[in-house]
């Protein structure tokens, strides 16, 4: 989670006791699921009393809140650095860093990507603050999209019309990316689906022993995407 530049000896320390108090939740993740988060275990953790660490996050939804954030972060951050590394003309080439970056950063984070994308936290609601982030990855490549819209190239073969109750679906997204054409916009969330998908299927198990090959099979499968997508 972002924070500003210190600039007092209780700021730094208050930086450095934030990031212990959420590297002991993270820890928590993999050991007890966020559902079974405890204030209390951390306080215990990083050796500080419970009524300190509730200074710091007010409750366990405080704690999870800020774990969201610095996790959505975290991969965004990841793909974005993936995308800015490519030359923007490569629009194939960017979407297939994008992907790659992503399945990296949720294959060393696995219990952070299932507090993201796996089942939701039981009486959790997440606030507005967590929207932002939610939306890096899934914005890079809406943004790709808006490039390929702006170079005039065409969409790969298929179905070339979005009927009007589907659009009407996903409104607020076509009016935040006004650049990006209502089927390519359709193909674009089918991709972000896919790669959810995927990503899902392999670290949660579900192709144990029907993919042998996770790596040959992501990487074909992210071309394929672009396929649809129609870049070159």
């Amino acid at each position: 989670m972002p924070t500003a530049t210190p600039r007092t000896a209780r700021d730094l320390a208050r930086v450095e006791l934030t990031r212990a108090i959420l590297a002991s939740a993270r820890a928590q993740l993999a050991a007890v699921g966020p559902g079974e988060l405890s204030v209390r275990a951390v306080a215990r953790d990083v050796g500080m009393a419970s009524s300190a660490v509730y200074r710091y996050f007010p409750s366990r939804d405080h704690l999870i809140t800020a774990l969201l954030v610095e996790c959505y972060d975290e991969s965004g951050e990841a793909v974005e650095d993936a995308d800015d590394a490519v030359p923007r003309a490569k629009y194939r080439k960017r979407w297939l860093a994008m992907a790659g970056a992503f399945r990296a950063w949720a294959q060393t984070n696995f219990h952070e990507y299932a507090l993201l994308y796996g089942s939701p936290v039981p009486g959790y609601a997440a606030p507005d603050e967590t929207i932002g982030p939610a939306q890096r990855v899934p914005g890079r490549l809406l943004g790709l999209m808006a490039d390929v819209e702006a170079a005039g190239l065409p969409l790969g073969p298929g179905e070339t019309s979005v009927p009007r109750a589907v659009r009407a679906s996903f409104r607020p997204i076509r009016e935040a990316y006004a650049g990006v054409g209502d089927e390519r916009m359709m193909r674009a969330l089918t991709a972000w689906a896919t790669l959810l998908g995927q990503l899902t299927l392999e670290l949660f198990g579900h192709l144990e022993s029907g993919v042998l090959d996770y790596d040959a099979h992501f990487t074909h499968m992210m071309g394929r995407v672009a396929d649809d997508l129609g870049l070159p």
